[in-house]
């Protein structure tokens, strides 16, 4: 009886533990995020807003794009390869059970340099590398986390995406889609039951979403996230144009993977910090002559909600093209970062671009237009549809929740059967 007791308290005493190592994990992710929103924030406007405003510089845009990917290139050289893409971050955990954190201190710097120089990037990869290495060192150093270190840095990814993208689900999504095979052949500290996985992950999303928000609110937000769409009637154009509308965003997801491969090809022919300082002088130019396409997107969103209507349906599907290029080069040549935020923008000008060659200015036509398409976009470069749908979830109404789903499984086929055909060319080639 005593036995039985004494098991059933060691059980208890595991899962509350588990439950506090969660909401740590949570609180300690929701403090890098704003932290490091922050001080993007304070580097941009410092760099970007008060000395243009002070002093009178020709070439400006290029001059600060040249010199900071130079700076970039030598600090890569003596430093490493960092901030490593969050697929390469998660490919290590799964492959080596491990990830290297001696590195922490650099791997923040070089998170935050190329996005300060106003780099074509999203956050998300250095935070992800940042968030897995701190989990490796409990687990290396705490004796309860050490033999849950990948599970707990799992729950640590989720966390930073939910509060960095103000879209709780997605980050449960994002990392789940990706381990779901494994962790029905691997025991994994997360319960099997779905509930008990979305328990878990709730905690440390609560977590860090109350620690992001209670140092918003004494301290000052950083960066915002993506605007919210207000809610439009579809109507029955809409629905006969879906399919124009997930063509669009596979032929843009094509377009990504394609320049892709084709920069990541060039950027190893190229030695080190001349590859960096070559995308910086394209950053700069492109910059200069477009603004809209430098920085990771969201507040260039929030703009083009509001100004569309100022824009020709070619030239935003231009953009849309060009930030797709431009994401590839930066990523590819060292100015290295996530490509969700910068995807999503261009996915949004697509949309605009071709709804406003068939409905007009309507704005409830652009909308949904640009739902679809940004859809089968992301559907397209993530291949995971749930994800996609939860990312886009708080940006658009939720009527057009079943929508965003159906174009983002479409584009996630499309880009399969792309890649699989390609596979086949490649094979029958040799």
């Amino acid at each position: 009886m005593n036995s039985q007791k004494e098991i059933r308290n060691i059980k208890i005493k595991n899962q509350l533990e588990l439950w506090l190592f969660c909401a740590i994990i949570g609180a300690v992710a929701g403090g890098l995020v704003w932290a490091l929103l922050k001080i993007m924030a304070v580097g941009m406007n410092l760099i970007w807003e008060w000395v243009p405003e002070h002093f009178l510089l020709p070439y400006y845009t290029i001059v600060v794009c040249v010199i900071g990917a130079f700076f970039v290139g030598v600090f890569r050289k003596m430093f490493g390869d960092y901030p490593e893409e969050m697929e390469t971050v998660m490919a290590k955990v799964k492959t080596e059970k491990h990830y290297d954190y001696k590195n922490m201190l650099v791997m923040m710097i070089a998170a935050v340099l190329p996005l300060l120089i106003g780099s074509s990037v999203g956050p998300e990869a250095g935070l992800t590398g940042i968030i897995v290495g701190m989990c490796y060192w409990a687990g290396d150093n705490l004796k309860f986390a050490r033999q849950h270190a990948k599970e707990y840095s799992q729950i640590g990814v989720a966390a930073s995406l939910s509060v960095l993208f103000h879209a709780p689900l997605f980050g449960l999504f994002e990392v789940e889609e990706n381990t779901l095979e494994e962790n029905n052949s691997e025991q994994t500290v997360v319960p099997a039951g779905i509930s008990s996985k979305i328990f878990i992950y709730g905690i440390a999303i609560a977590a860090a979403t109350g620690i992001y928000a209670g140092l918003s609110a004494v301290f000052g937000s950083g960066l915002s996230g993506f605007p919210s769409f207000e809610a439009v009637e579809i109507g029955k154009m809409d629905y006969a144009l879906i399919l124009l509308y997930i063509i669009a965003g596979c032929v843009l997801a094509v377009f990504y993977e394609k320049t892709h491969q084709i920069t990541k090809k060039t950027a190893k022919k190229v030695p080190a910090v001349l590859r960096e300082v070559l995308a910086g002088i394209c950053l700069g130019i492109c910059g200069m002559l477009i603004p809209a396409v430098m920085f990771s997107g969201e507040e260039q969103m929030g703009v083009l909600m509001k100004e569309y209507s100022q824009y020709l349906p070619l030239a935003l599907i231009g953009v849309a093209f060009l930030k797709v290029l431009l994401t590839n080069i930066c990523i590819q040549f060292g100015l290295k970062g996530g490509h969700f935020f910068p995807v999503i923008f261009a996915g949004v000008c697509m949309g605009y671009g071709v709804g406003m060659l068939i409905c007009g200015n309507v704005e409830s036509h652009l909308v949904f237009a640009s739902a679809i398409v940004t859809a089968a976009l992301l559907g397209g470069t993530m291949k995971k549809p749930l994800a996609v749908t939860m990312l886009l979830f708080l940006c658009y109404p939720v009527k057009l929740f079943v929508w965003i789903f159906v174009a983002a499984a479409a584009g996630s086929k499309c880009l399969s059967l792309f890649d699989k055909r390609k596979v086949e060319n490649k094979n029958s080639v040799e």
